[in-house]
């Protein structure tokens, strides 16, 4: 693709702009977000991602607009999942709800920053070295059969190596002193326990991206769609957290179908090299079939996961792990952590 300077930053320029109305709400008026509130934005940030979507297709053509489609569908999926950390973490420091939408706001940011470097990383190794089309697709099926193993476990968020040297090396507050992330105490300067969370959700996003960047890299190669992609998913993330958290326990499936999906990409993704690098006549899995296999896995496991839970009112959903965490004296479950 040859994206104009000027198309990137009108891209750049709108997500800015999206971002800086989340924050200057978050920031000017905190408050407990609503299921109408949550509702509007959520169906806003669809709405101006499927509107992307249209103009994208009909200025590129409609292949690169399927990508463009299918990338969008594979992060917020992908995002979803983020959604049972982040809810965990906010349980986990009895965050006040008036301050969550500013924890949002500010990890999203963190978010996008975070894979905005790992995309000019994953676009350039990918340019320069065919092969990493065989490692992202190795890195893909070996995250969906740890996350299918340990798709029951929640992670521990205590454990979190980040949170633990900050609680170890940086004087905390009691208390949230009005949403600060900074504050004096006789004369001391401290870090309020909202700092701690922005730094939790900062390296569950770094890892988390891990995974998305290589999975959408898998239905396109265009840094630009990736971005897109990435950007409009993690746009609607915070609305989305409102909107569904009180659901996100009966999607008990959702674990498995995104191993399935992550599977699925990482066999694309072999096959890819396979045909570049092996033989031509290797086939190659198109996109348009990829976004009916990614639709397809995702509808099954919401409507799978509705009717469990209907059938038995005790299932609970959990984010799975990539690995088992070591149980501790005291522990009553086999918990683990996300990566």
């Amino acid at each position: 693709m040859d994206i104009s300077a000027l198309t990137w930053a009108v891209t750049v320029g709108l997500i800015l702009a999206l971002l800086a109305v989340d924050l200057v709400l978050a920031a000017l008026r905190p408050h407990r977000v609503g299921f109408g509130e949550a509702t509007a934005w959520s169906v806003f940030y669809i709405l101006v991602a499927l509107a992307f979507g249209v103009w994208f297709a009909a200025r590129y053509g409609g292949e690169l607009g399927t990508e463009y489609f299918a990338g969008y569908i594979v992060e917020k999926s992908l995002s979803v999942d983020n959604l049972f950390v982040f809810v965990i973490i906010m349980t986990t420091f009895a965050v006040p709800a008036e301050h969550q939408h500013k924890v949002l706001t500010f990890g999203i940011v963190l978010a996008l920053a975070m894979r905005a470097v790992f995309i000019v990383l994953g676009a350039t190794l990918l340019a320069l070295f065919s092969f990493m089309f065989l490692l992202f697709g190795l890195l893909l099926i070996y995250t969906a059969v740890q996350l299918f193993r340990h798709r029951d476990e929640d992670p521990d968020i205590e454990d979190n190596p980040v949170v633990k040297a900050a609680r170890r090396l940086l004087p905390v507050t009691d208390d949230y002193v009005g949403g600060r992330l900074l504050t004096r105490v006789d004369g001391r300067r401290m870090v309020t326990p909202l700092f701690v969370v922005l730094l939790a959700i900062g390296s569950i996003d770094l890892l988390f991206a891990l995974d998305s960047i290589p999975a959408v890299f898998g239905v396109t190669q265009e840094p630009y769609i990736v971005f897109a992609a990435n950007a409009f998913a993690l746009l609607g993330l915070r609305a989305l957290y409102f909107l569904v958290k009180g659901l996100l326990d009966r999607l008990v499936y959702l674990s498995a179908g995104l191993a399935l999906i992550l599977a699925f990409i990482g066999v694309k993704l072999i096959l890819h090299w396979a045909h570049v690098d092996v033989d031509d006549g290797v086939p190659e899995i198109p996109t348009p079939l990829s976004l009916a296999v990614i639709a397809v896995v995702l509808a099954v496991v919401t409507v799978a996961s509705l009717v469990k839970t209907r059938q038995d009112p005790t299932a609970k959903a959990h984010p799975g792990s990539l690995r088992a965490h070591p149980s501790r004296p005291g522990d009553s479950d086999h918990e683990g952590d996300r990566h």
